[in-house]
């Protein structure tokens, strides 16, 4: 007498027509089709969230692939017949209860079919011959005939992700060269409007950029980024022409010398302008070694202070390494954010001008949350001189901050 298979699940487990179906194709494929066991289970590890099946499910599934002797599936021996307790063993020491819920997960996915048998238990009946004439366990024969379909999700799935880091990079560069170009332009007092038209100034042109950026959102798919990633590649793009257009009208020198001389000439609010030249070089220009200024009063770590705000990095050319980068980046940032000179020199007054750095720095963090930036500013001074305000409880706050939005993302 022929043995039959399974067609229902033994106990209270109900048959569902997508099951029905699973078994169909199962039954449906080629008798000759081969698949690598391995290869298939990348595909699926690949395609989880197209297929619906979880992580705890895909690590049960590697258990099972685990147990089928051959590493290509092919045939009609592809039932294992493995206990629970060895299952669990393979599956890192997964509880029972948790396996039968993933075991669950992978039929209803139609990536196994349960062939249990007449008592629910797990065993293979051999005849006189010592091979198996039939087993009763878990069949793997879906993932031969649904090879082809789960290996071109695989394929979507990659394409997808390959182009949203694509985009996602060219957000990223994008922000990058806007706002050291913006940093530039300030630093060069390169005007904004060619022949009457134009934004007013680089103010205007920065409060365009956090328009654009301000509308990204921390986890997007690649269609609603691609929109933003191109109004920032027209925005560095208009930005690159009005700097090149100042370099031409200007006929600046190609030598290294003479640019030196004109960025040394051209920084209205960096940290240089306010050294006082030695009497030897009065009425010549010295080019100027910055060295590592001296840390804040409070002592913060400038590590501490770069992970709390690291928008302020974008502002400086070559990084911020010490905190005399950091105090150039803050005198570059303060016109952009609206801060009046009198209030800077105020807060730098009462604060010290490495703290006045590191509280511009984490207002630009925020800028999206602050409206008046002058006067967020003004009410800390305040707080400093009444001896009320510390940045130590501002800087964690924007770190936990920063970890959240990780963690969400």
């Amino acid at each position: 007498m022929v043995s039959r298979l399974s067609t229902t699940p033994f106990g209270r487990r109900t048959l569902t027509l997508a099951h029905v179906a699973s078994q169909a194709n199962a039954k449906e494929r080629p008798p000759e089709k081969a698949v690598h066991k391995w290869k298939i289970f990348r595909a699926i590890c690949t395609a989880k969230t197209r297929i619906g099946v979880t992580e705890r499910a895909l690590s049960v599934l590697d258990a099972l692939l685990s147990f089928h002797p051959e590493t290509v599936l092919t045939g009609e021996g592809l039932v294992v017949f493995p206990s629970n307790q060895q299952l669990c063993l393979r599956a890192h020491g997964m509880p029972p209860a948790t396996l039968r819920r993933h075991l669950g997960v992978l039929v209803d996915c139609g990536l196994i079919i349960r062939r249990d048998s007449p008592n629910g238990k797990r065993y293979a009946r051999k005849d006189g011959a010592g091979e198996i004439e039939i087993a009763f366990g878990f069949d793997l024969s879906p993932l031969v005939a649904r090879a082809d379909e789960l290996e071109a999700w695989a394929d979507e799935v990659e394409r997808e992700e390959r182009a949203l880091r694509l985009v996602r990079e060219k957000i990223t560069i994008c922000r990058r060269d806007i706002a050291k170009m913006i940093a530039t332009g300030l630093e060069e007092g390169v005007p904004t409007r060619i022949s009457g038209q134009g934004p007013a100034d680089w103010t205007e042109v920065h409060e365009l950029y956090r328009g654009i950026a301000g509308r990204i959102p921390r986890t997007a798919t690649r269609q609603a980024l691609e929109p933003l990633a191109e109004e920032l590649a027209l925005l560095a793009d208009e930005i690159l022409m009005l700097l090149e257009t100042h370099i031409k009208t200007q006929n600046l020198s190609g030598t290294e010398s003479h640019s030196e001389r004109h960025i040394q000439n051209s920084k209205p609010d960096s940290l240089t302008d306010l050294e006082p030249a030695s009497t030897e070089s009065r009425g010549e220009v010295v080019a100027f070694t910055p060295e590592p200024g001296r840390m804040p009063d409070r002592s913060y770590p400038l590590g501490m202070v770069l992970e709390a705000c690291p928008d302020i990095i974008d502002y400086v050319r070559g990084g911020v390494s010490n905190w005399r980068d950091l105090q150039a980046a803050a005198a570059v940032v303060r016109p952009i954010l609206g801060i009046s000179p009198s209030a800077w020199f105020e807060a730098q007054r009462a604060m010290g001008e490495g703290d006045a750095a590191i509280v511009v720095a984490a207002i630009l963090q925020r800028s999206d949350a602050i409206s008046s930036a002058g006067g967020y500013l003004r009410g800390l001074t305040r707080k400093a001189e009444a001896g009320e305000f510390s940045l130590g409880p501002m800087l964690m706050a924007l770190i936990n901050s920063r970890k959240r939005d990780k963690q969400r993302a």
